[in-house]
């Protein structure tokens, strides 16, 4: 392939997705964007995380998505991916997205877990080796720390952006009361949050009772992860429980027993997105879509075909009156 050639093909990965700007900055995010929160850990198999981030990237996805504790072990996810990002993307790295997070425990003792000015540092230090970067696109305090006061921790996160270690800053896991507090803050210090991270589905809707009328007002953007409920709205556990699921080996965030309450809405849900020529995975990942204050929505895969299928959600996220009222009656009944 000619030089001229390859730039052409370049350039075309970008019309196979759509952008959103990312609240009231400039930064425009893709409305699926891949997290590597499974599948890129030390017992993953490294080329399967290859394939897996040069799909994505060659549809469109320029938007990729870390945490410090990310493996198992925790680490090294970042360190695989920093590999990666030096065989395959180091002349990508400006057309590129990189986000890491800092809030779960991470080494023993009293400064390596929460939202301390000395643990956030620290993290965001090993986080940048591991993935040998002079700095990140995006940094979040992952979770809120009740123990150490929100000045401090939004401080550090300011400090971060100061040092050139982050270009912007976010929080993940934060109620709105908190979200709200953390906003005033870094916006009093110079340093607006960019991005809330919240967990977000057709199965877990927290975010409406007040988070999403915040960021709206508030001009911050947004983007979900888990919006496949762990696989709950998929049609994995349509036909019943698979020996390798998740629910079959009780995960810590998914078991049996809640896959087999929610069944008669999963079979349900799926119904309604036949009607629409969708996947299951497909629809729940249009319904976040159709809300204007969401900026992107992360997935997960373990494989391209995957990536390549959910893609397709992004071709339609406009729903009926009538679709969305017969949603709401099924989850919420």
């Amino acid at each position: 392939m000619s030089k001229k050639d390859k730039y052409l093909a370049d350039e075309n990965r970008y019309e196979k997705m759509n952008y959103r700007r990312t609240g009231n900055s400039g930064l425009l995010l893709p409305e699926l964007s891949l997290g590597l929160w499974h599948n890129f850990g030390k017992n993953d198999n490294f080329n399967n995380s290859r394939e897996l981030l040069k799909c994505a990237f060659d549809n469109g996805i320029t938007h990729f998505d870390l945490a410090n504790n990310y493996g198992p072990p925790p680490g090294s996810a970042e360190k695989n991916f920093g590999k990666i990002l030096k065989k395959d993307f180091k002349s990508y790295r400006d057309e590129l997205i990189i986000s890491t997070k800092a809030g779960y425990g991470m080494w023993p003792g009293p400064y390596g877990d929460l939202g301390s000015k000395k643990f956030l540092v620290a993290s965001l230090d090993q986080s940048l080796k591991r993935m040998k970067l002079d700095y990140v696109d995006i940094f979040y305090h992952h979770r809120p720390d009740y123990d150490t006061p929100l000045e401090e921790t939004m401080g550090t996160l300011d400090l971060m952006v100061r040092q050139g270690k982050a270009l912007y800053v976010g929080i993940s896991n934060y109620q709105p009361e908190e979200a709200e507090k953390a906003f005033k803050i870094l916006k009093d210090l110079g340093t607006p949050c960019l991005i809330h991270q919240p967990n977000y589905s057709m199965f877990n809707r927290w975010i409406e009772d007040g988070l999403l009328d915040l960021l709206g007002k508030e001009q911050v953007g947004a983007i979900c992860f888990s919006p496949l409920a762990q696989g709950m709205l998929t049609d994995k556990y349509i036909n019943g429980l698979p020996k390798d699921s998740r629910a079959v080996k009780d995960s810590p965030f998914l078991n049996t027993n809640q896959v087999l309450d929610m069944l008669p809405k999963i079979k349900a849900l799926n119904e309604i997105a036949k009607n629409r020529n969708q996947t299951l995975a497909q629809m729940a990942i249009s319904w976040i879509l159709k809300d204007e204050r969401i900026t992107s929505v992360l997935i997960g895969a373990s494989k391209t075909e995957q990536i390549l299928d959910i893609i397709k959600a992004t071709e339609n996220t406009s729903f009926e009156p009538n679709e969305l009222e017969k949603i709401n009656n099924i989850v919420t009944s």
